[in-house]
């Protein structure tokens, strides 16, 4: 018998959703029947994505957020739900990097890095949780009471690479992050949990697989291969499900086993 995950009726709110993973995260939670609120600072991006994802029969609603900008996350969060109706899902995925050595960071590169990947993160979630823990409460309405919150961290966050190492730290304090919401949402019925992808090729960085740096990075790896965003979309979609209820404060390595 086909065992299947039906996510119809539940609104789903994608941060960074405008390339790469966010755009797939979308797409593929649209797919299993969510309503998806697209989020991202590039607006012609989203509409762009909004009409894919229409075109196969999905519900999608645009927002610009600034994820930097703590008014900018409180406007597209309830921008959000008035347009779709209360947040049951986020997936929070914006994030950014440099490149250098630790002894080359500027305070710039690391309030660059830290801005988003951790200050934004954290109060995206913190403005979607808290409506999450009115409707567990009673005290706001809702269809669904509790939600899923996917963090997308990195392997990164579970193993440190050269010339990265700002964004290293960024991500395990997603890391940290993720198991401290669990541990104090947990019992509202927010299940929050982090997605460590590894190497996965997107728009963003299809080029750099073929050259001479990027093959040397490809022969590293375990399996001498990258991944593509559709390798996460299972991930994605149980994580988001009822059927993740008892999935809570977990960190998920999907890295074709770099971090091993």
């Amino acid at each position: 018998m086909a065992y299947s995950i039906d996510l119809s009726g539940r609104i789903a709110f994608v941060t960074g959703a405008s390339s790469g993973l966010g755009a797939q995260f979308a797409r593929t939670l649209a797919r299993a029947g969510a309503g998806v609120v697209l989020a991202s600072r590039r607006i012609e991006k989203l509409k762009e994505l909004r009409a894919r994802i229409e075109g196969e029969g999905g519900d999608a609603h645009v927002v610009e957020l600034d994820v930097t900008d703590h008014d900018s996350i409180k406007s597209a969060v309830a921008h959000a739900e008035t347009e779709m109706g209360s947040i049951d899902i986020l997936v929070n995925n914006s994030g950014v990097s440099t490149t250098q050595r630790l002894q080359d960071v500027t305070p710039d590169d690391y309030d660059f890095i830290f801005d988003t990947n951790v200050k934004g993160a954290f109060f995206v979630a913190q403005e979607v949780g808290k409506r999450m823990l009115a409707r567990s409460r009673g005290a706001a309405p809702g269809s669904f009471t509790g939600g899923r919150i996917i963090n997308i961290a990195s392997m990164a966050g579970l193993k440190v690479l050269p010339q990265i190492g700002a964004y290293c730290m960024s991500k395990a304090a997603v890391v940290q992050m993720t198991k401290a919401m669990a541990l104090e949402w947990g019992r509202f019925g927010i299940n929050v949990n982090a997605l460590c992808p590894g190497y996965i090729d997107t728009e963003i960085n299809h080029h750099h697989w073929n050259t001479e740096q990027g093959q040397k990075l490809v022969a590293m790896l375990p399996r001498k291969r990258v991944g593509q965003p559709q390798d996460l979309d299972a991930l994605i979609v149980m994580l988001a499900s009822d059927q993740s209820h008892f999935v809570n404060g977990a960190v998920i390595a999907a890295d074709d086993g770099f971090a091993v």
